[in-house]
């Protein structure tokens, strides 16, 4: 019986152990890491490696000297961990449940137990979303104020003369809208009506561009004209022949000058009556004589037969 008494107190013992996680039967390592705030960490939270559960919180003890706390780390994995691994808490989920995740080091060397570890502590999940949200809560409250402010001005405009003037826009932009949709639908009524027309004017066009390819040589040869008469104008010397014109018409004005003039001959004979009355009075003279000689021709000619 007392054999029986004593299993089944060890029985108990080892099954209370291996509810806790801890075997009785495993070699223990006990690591140790200090920390300024462990924000909500718990005896038998998780020790993770990877996400691998390597072991759990032993216990947490207060250091009054340093106001930090200790946390005794209870491994049941035989991992090998550097020794500059870090012990980090870090938020496991939404609800703010915590676990130390072990990252390791690079070193060669490895802690044996009760060494201890380089701690860290993770910013929080509610921290971070809060960090990312208070820029933008400091925004929307700039934003609601200057709205409210914006609001209490556009009340303050809005008093009732303004409200009866707005009104009146508002019928005044009905108005113009009325007259708009006239406007096109008469606008839509003469483009029925003149749509024959429209149409004339497009088949008259098609017409003028046949003519035109039609008459494709005959533009070309012109243009080819106007570039022989561009190249021959280019090639004369223009300026030269401009002042031999312009020499010519300064010597046409100097005659026509001296034949106004009453200095030369052309000039008297051209200003002066005198000639004109005697070359009258001559020819008087000569068709008196004329009609003479027709009435009274023996009085002038002899006639004789032998």
């Amino acid at each position: 019986m007392g054999l029986v008494f004593i299993g089944a107190v060890a029985l108990l013992i080892w099954g209370m152990n291996l509810l806790k996680g801890t075997s009785i039967f495993s070699s223990k390592r006990y690591l140790y890491a200090i920390y300024d705030r462990v924000d909500g960490l718990e005896n038998d939270n998780k020790i993770l490696i990877n996400g691998l559960s390597i072991g759990k919180v032993q216990r947490l003890d207060f250091i009054p000297a340093s106001s930090q706390i200790l946390v005794e780390i209870y491994l049941h994995n035989e991992v090998d961990i550097p020794i500059d691994s870090k012990a980090i808490i870090r938020s496991m989920d939404l609800l703010g449940s915590k676990a130390i995740e072990i990252q390791l080091g690079t070193s060669t060397q490895y802690v044996q137990s009760y060494d201890t570890l380089y701690s860290e502590m993770e910013q929080s999940l509610m921290s971070q979303v809060n960090e990312q949200v208070e820029p933008l809560k400091r925004k929307a409250l700039a934003l609601i104020t200057s709205i409210d402010s914006v609001m209490t001005d556009v009340q303050s405009m809005f008093d009732e003369d303004t409200r009866d003037n707005l009104i009146k826009s508002i019928k005044s932009i009905r108005n113009t809208l009325s007259h708009a949709e006239s406007t096109t639908s008469r606008l839509d009524n003469i483009l029925t009506d003149g749509q024959p027309r429209i149409q004339g004017i497009l088949k008259n066009l098609e017409l003028i561009s046949e003519n035109l390819e039609q008459n494709n040589e005959n533009i070309n040869r012109i243009f080819s004209n106007m570039a022989t008469l561009s190249d021959s104008l280019a090639v004369a010397d223009i300026p030269q022949t401009m002042r031999d014109a312009q020499e010519a018409i300064g010597n046409l004005n100097k005659i026509i000058a001296k034949l106004n003039s009453e200095d030369g001959t052309i000039g008297k004979l051209l200003n002066n009556d005198s000639l004109y009355i005697h070359l009258e009075r001559s020819t008087e003279s000569l068709n008196l004589l004329l009609e003479d000689i027709r009435l009274n021709p023996k009085k002038y000619v002899k006639f004789s037969l032998f």
